[in-house]
């Protein structure tokens, strides 16, 4: 089989990281874009406001 060549991170508010609100996105698994953290500007509906959202580890999943 292939290696996957992105993987889902999820983006958390920089201010605000216990806020309720989160946006998944994908990232690439190799080359120079997959060694940084990732940062995007995208809407933050709690405070209405675009904002700056930074990549954080998925929580564990429950079996």
């Amino acid at each position: 089989m292939a290696k996957k060549s992105s993987v889902k991170v999820r983006l958390v508010p920089e201010k605000k990281p216990d806020s309720p609100f989160f946006y998944y996105v994908k990232k690439p698994t190799k080359g120079e874009k997959a060694k940084i953290k990732l940062k995007m500007k995208k809407y933050n509906p709690d405070t209405k406001k675009h904002e700056i959202f930074i990549e954080k580890k998925l929580p564990p999943h429950s079996k």
